[in-house]
């Protein structure tokens, strides 16, 4: 996100949006976030938290905690909605699929915006999901194309999570996987092996091209 927009709207809306997140159990409706599947799955999520909280508390870094940052085990494996802003496109969150609730901006001059495109392209070894939000018309389909290959699904003006697997065509590259796309007939031509068939039901006739045909 550019250091223009980030500053106009990302920071000053996001910790009260996120201090509204309810977390609790799945029967209850009126929820919005429940815990994450298992202990494994705890660990790992809290170990970029806090890979971020200590990069955050060294001289100049180019890390700091937005929001959030918690943690709770008691009953359930719950982390708290966590909100990181980071100037190295290359920092640990910005890389991984943590698969969890913590978001990392990567906020760059506005001048970079190209290097930014970059790093989007390139800097991660997975291409699963991605999205862009845009008003201008010519610039949703210039970073559509030139996103191509960053994200097997990839969300226009939509948050990038919440596909419905089943009903939409989903898979990512890289290592995210082969990019096949399971819930869709997309998936079902990796099993097969195509051929081609014609058949005719004219009796064979003459071997020139009708153009070939005395007049």
């Amino acid at each position: 996100m550019s250091r223009h927009r980030y500053g106009r709207h990302y920071e000053m809306r996001s910790s009260p949006r996120c201090s509204r997140i309810r977390q609790g159990p799945v029967e209850d409706f009126s929820i919005f976030m429940s815990a994450v599947i298992n202990r494994n799955a705890f660990e790992r999520i809290r170990g970029y938290i806090e890979q971020a909280k200590a990069a955050a508390k060294k001289p100049n870094s180019s890390v700091r905690m937005v929001y959030g940052g918690g943690s709770d085990d008691r009953v359930g494996y719950f982390i708290q909605p966590t909100l990181i802003e980071t100037r190295d496109p290359d920092f640990v969150t910005m890389r991984e699929e943590i698969f969890g609730p913590v978001l990392t901006a990567y906020v760059y001059p506005d001048s970079e915006m190209e290097a930014a495109l970059e790093h989007a392209l390139h800097g991660s070894r997975f291409a699963l999901t991605g999205s862009i939000f845009a008003r201008d018309r010519n610039a949703v389909m210039a970073l559509t194309d030139r996103l191509r290959d960053a994200a097997g699904n990839f969300y226009i003006n939509d948050k990038c999570t919440g596909s419905i697997v089943g009903q939409q065509p989903f898979g990512g590259a890289r290592q995210s996987g082969t990019n096949d796309k399971s819930g869709s007939v997309l998936n079902l031509l990796r099993w097969t092996s195509a051929r081609s068939i014609k058949e005719s039901f004219l009796p064979p006739g003459d071997w020139r091209y009708p153009h070939m045909e005395e007049a």
